[in-house]
């Protein structure tokens, strides 16, 4: 029976890079994004890597488009050894300042339909493979984030659901979460990690880098992998410092890069392997 494995947000940034290491690795794939250019992408990386490919133009923010998603995946009798959670949206600045559209859209792309293509995906799993399942969370999930604070909520829950759903298939399966901090996947993220200033620098991760070594440890069943030496000390930091000192810090510096004006300039910064940045 062929089986594949489904990738969602897979044509840019961090989805580009797990797709890309997937293909390396020989496995078939189900890419989804949300344009039809997608096609191409997944076209390339299937003829460079001699592995079956299958694209799926798709708006994960919309319930219809799910169903219909679904609907096609299950006509073509597709099985799934796993899933990768990529896709995800982030508005960043002060909650009152966003518009009740944007705050919507983060929950209906970070959560709902995490949610709803874990539970589709699921009932479409190969029985005869151990299913893998990775959810791309964030360091933002560790610790309440102002200025960020829906995306960083989303994150905290999706940590959460993916440590309580690993309990639950344990029997035939494993949850990984990955948690990164910043990534050179785009213009708007050099620029946040540049207005971050040191630590900004020191926590930013290569994204295929990652993405290789993420599905390394989700094949090897690892519960969460926080990449990168820096983040893995803030983390474990984190544990030991107040919330509420926490949260102070991280809005004094969101406000003194914003304030500085760092945010807006974008500095010489090396681009990233071919095929990562979207």
């Amino acid at each position: 029976m062929k089986n594949y494995l489904l990738i969602t947000g897979a044509t840019g940034g961090l989805g580009s890079a797990f797709s890309i290491a997937a293909a390396k690795r020989g496995y078939r794939l189900a890419l989804t994004d949300l344009g039809a250019g997608g096609a191409e992408f997944a076209r390339g990386i299937g003829e460079t890597y001699d592995v079956e490919v299958h694209y799926f133009a798709c708006d994960l923010a919309s319930d219809q488009a799910r169903t219909e998603l679904f609907a096609r995946l299950a006509a073509a009798e597709m099985k799934f050894w796993g899933l990768v959670n990529v896709a995800g949206l982030d508005y960043e600045g002060a909650y009152a300042e966003i518009t009740r559209t944007q705050a919507q859209q983060v929950l209906k792309v970070n959560l709902l339909a995490n949610m709803d293509m874990t539970h589709e995906i699921l009932q479409l799993r190969d029985p005869e493979n151990t299913f893998r399942l990775i959810n791309v969370c964030s360091m933002a999930g560790f610790y309440p984030m102002p200025y960020k604070a829906t995306y960083a909520a989303t994150k905290r829950f999706l940590l959460d659901f993916s440590l309580a759903l690993r309990e639950e298939i344990k029997g035939f399966g494993t949850v990984t979460a990955l948690c990164p901090g910043g990534m050179s996947t785009t213009e708007a993220c050099m620029r946040a990690i540049f207005a971050q200033g040191f630590w900004g620098w020191a926590t930013t991760v290569d994204p295929q880098k990652v993405a290789e070594s993420t599905l390394g440890y989700a094949l090897r069943g690892k519960a969460v992998y926080v990449p990168g030496a820096a983040n893995k000390v803030l983390q474990w930091l984190s544990v030991l410092v107040p919330t509420s000192l926490k949260v102070r810090y991280v809005a004094a510096r969101w406000q003194k890069a914003q304030t500085s004006g760092a945010a807006n300039a974008l500095p010489k910064y090396p681009s990233p392997e071919a095929g990562v940045a979207g």
